[in-house]
C-alpha cells in the first residue's frame, strides 16, 4: 500500500513539474521548457524505437531468418538488404546505393496512398451521397431527404468548383466563366467553414487536454494535502 502510493505520488510530482515547465513557455523560451521539450523528445524516440524492434524488426526481420522456412527467409533477406541500403543514404559517397530502397518505399508509398484515397475515400463518399438522396426509403421525410441531398449536391459541386482553373481566352485576357466563378466563390465558403469547423475541434481537443492537465495537477495537491493531514 504504501509502496503503491509512494509510486502515486512520485508520479504525480513528475507530472506536476513537467506540466509547469511546459506551461512555462507563456512567459517566454526558457531552459525549462526545452529540457521538457527534450525529455519529451527522447521518451517519444525510445518508446518509437523500443516498438519498432518488438513490433517489427524481431518478429518480421530477424525471427523469419533465424526459424522461418525458406520462402520467410528469402523475403525477411530482402527486407533486410533493403533496409541495409536505406542506411546507406546517411554518407554522401555511398547515397547513391540507397536510391533502389528509397525508390521502392515511394512506390509503395504512393500505391498505398493512391488506393486508401480511392477505395477509402473516394467511393465511400460518392455512395454515401447518392445514399444521402435515395428517397425510396425516405417515408414521411421525403421533404427533408430531398433537402439534405439538395444541399450535399450544392455544397459538393460548387467545393470542386473551386478547384476549376480552366479558362477561356478573351481580349482583355484569360477569364473563367461566370457561373464557374459563381460556383467558386460558394465553394470557397463551404470551405472556409469547414475549415473552421476543424480548428473548432482542434481548439477543443486542446482545451480537453488543459482541463485534464489541470485536473491532475488538483488531485495531486489533493494527494499531498492528505499525505500530510
Amino acid at each position: 500500500m504504501a509502496g503503491a502510493l509512494t509510486s502515486d505520488f512520485i508520479g504525480g510530482l513528475i507530472g506536476f513539474l513537467l506540466t509547469l515547465m511546459v506551461l512555462s513557455y507563456l512567459i517566454g523560451d526558457n531552459p525549462l521548457f526545452r529540457v521538457a521539450i527534450y525529455i519529451f523528445v527522447g521518451v517519444s524516440a525510445g518508446y518509437a524505437a523500443a516498438v519498432a524492434w518488438w513490433q517489427i524488426l524481431w518478429p518480421r526481420l530477424f525471427n523469419p531468418l533465424i526459424g522461418g522456412n525458406p520462402v520467410d527467409r528469402i523475403l525477411a533477406f530482402l527486407a533486410l538488404v533493403l533496409g541495409v541500403l536505406l542506411l546507406m543514404k546517411i554518407s554522401p559517397r555511398t547515397s547513391r546505393l540507397g536510391g533502389p530502397a528509397v525508390a521502392y518505399l515511394v512506390g509503395v508509398a504512393a500505391a498505398v496512398a493512391i488506393g486508401g484515397a480511392v477505395l477509402g475515400t473516394i467511393i465511400p463518399q460518392t455512395q454515401a451521397s447518392f445514399k444521402i438522396m435515395d428517397i425510396s426509403h425516405a417515408g414521411n421525410d421525403l421533404a427533408e431527404v430531398l433537402i439534405t441531398g439538395i444541399v450535399m449536391l450544392i455544397v459538393t459541386i460548387s467545393t470542386l468548383a473551386y478547384f476549376h482553373f480552366g479558362a477561356r481566352a478573351t481580349p482583355t485576357g484569360p477569364q473563367r466563366n461566370r457561373f464557374i466563378t459563381i460556383l467558386g466563390w460558394m465553394g470557397q465558403v463551404f470551405i472556409a467553414i469547414t475549415l473552421g469547423v476543424l480548428f473548432a475541434g482542434v481548439f477543443s481537443a486542446s482545451l480537453t487536454a488543459l482541463i485534464e492537465r489541470i485536473g491532475s495537477i488538483s488531485d495531486f495537491f489533493i494527494k499531498i494535502r492528505a499525505l500530510f493531514l
